[in-house]
């Protein structure tokens, strides 16, 4: 995890029947942090939450995209869906944190910055708002023509109306499936031209759609952030992780996770989504080439091969030395 910051809760709102909202401000009145649309911050969870292959001892992260106006130093907003069949974390947070509860935040992190272009095409499912939201605000004041389609399964589950009702209705779709029907992806990006930047956040059906138009044409460019990548690709041959400040050696065989065999050895190593969509796990490599298979390292960043995901990647080479 980044550099923590304990910060209190100053206000919680329920935003639909299983989102909430929550404010958090400094303990002690000092401003808070700068972020850019697209940035997320990780939530410390307490020891107590047992989740996937964590001990008593852990504490579990869970990462939100900040959702308000990053002109505002002094409070960060985040919006958490209750998920039923999730983890464990949302539904903690959604029973338990409560208005004047002291969190451990992190600073924030980024890896679905916004670029503008003359025009922007926003494409939201459900909870996939949050990151959008900033980012239509900057595009508004910026001048740039932008464009946001809000898909849900109802319209019931479409969250911060009142936010969005601010702006021109032409340029805010509200689609509800069961109201409105299946929606049709090669009619929203129709208009999509060469000066068209496409951002999008949701669920894996839609993402993998819209990488599948993107893949299909040469003119407009996709931006999109996974909340979850699908199953884990962990075939491979072996390979060694050498840490560098100890000189350890470990084997990763086939089917194993990096993650899973440095922390089994007690190394401590952050964990929050385990499928290579948060970042939290992010490592330096110091030599050997990476098999990067996370939903969030550009092709440039993997190139370079300075970073890598130990959650799920893997290794070209024999051996990975790496930046712990």
């Amino acid at each position: 995890m980044t550099n923590q910051l304990e910060l209190k809760v100053t206000a919680r709102e329920q935003l639909t029947d299983d989102i909430i909202g929550l404010t958090f401000e400094s303990c002690t009145g000092e401003a808070l942090p700068c972020w850019q649309p697209g940035a997320h911050v990780e939530l410390a969870l307490e020891p107590f939450l047992n989740v996937g292959d964590s001990t008593s001892n852990d504490t579990i992260l869970r990462h939100y995209s900040l959702c308000g106006d990053p002109s505002n130093s002094q409070q960060w907003k985040i919006a958490i869906l209750k998920e039923e069949n999730g983890r464990g974390g949302s539904q903690f947070i959604h029973n338990k944190v409560k208005v004047g509860d002291v969190i451990k935040v992190s600073e924030p992190r980024n890896h679905f910055s916004f670029n503008s272009r003359k025009k922007c095409l926003f494409i939201a499912g459900g909870i996939g708002i949050t990151p959008i939201l900033p980012m239509i605000r900057q595009a508004q004041a910026e001048g740039i023509d932008w464009r946001l389609v809000y898909l849900s399964r109802e319209r019931n589950r479409l969250a911060f109306l009142d936010q969005l009702g601010g702006y021109d209705s032409t340029r805010v779709i509200l689609h509800g499936d069961k109201e409105d029907g299946p929606i049709s992806l090669a009619t929203l990006l129709a208009d999509c031209d060469g000066d068209t930047c496409v951002y999008s956040c949701g669920p894996k059906r839609l993402l993998d759609a819209l990488e599948e138009s993107a893949a299909a044409q040469s003119e407009w460019a996709l931006y999109i952030e996974r909340f979850s990548s699908g199953p884990i690709d962990t075939t491979g041959a072996s390979f060694d992780v050498v840490i560098n400040s100890t000189g350890q050696r470990f084997s990763i065989t086939e089917g194993e996770s990096i993650l899973v065999v440095l922390r089994a050895a007690g190394i401590n190593i952050p964990i929050s989504c385990r499928n290579g969509v948060c970042g939290s796990c992010e490592t330096g490599v110091l030599s050997g080439v990476p098999d990067h298979r996370d939903s969030i390292l550009s092709p440039e960043e993997r190139e370079e091969n300075n970073f890598m995901m130990l959650c799920v990647s893997r290794a070209f080479t024999p051996e990975l030395v790496l930046d712990l």
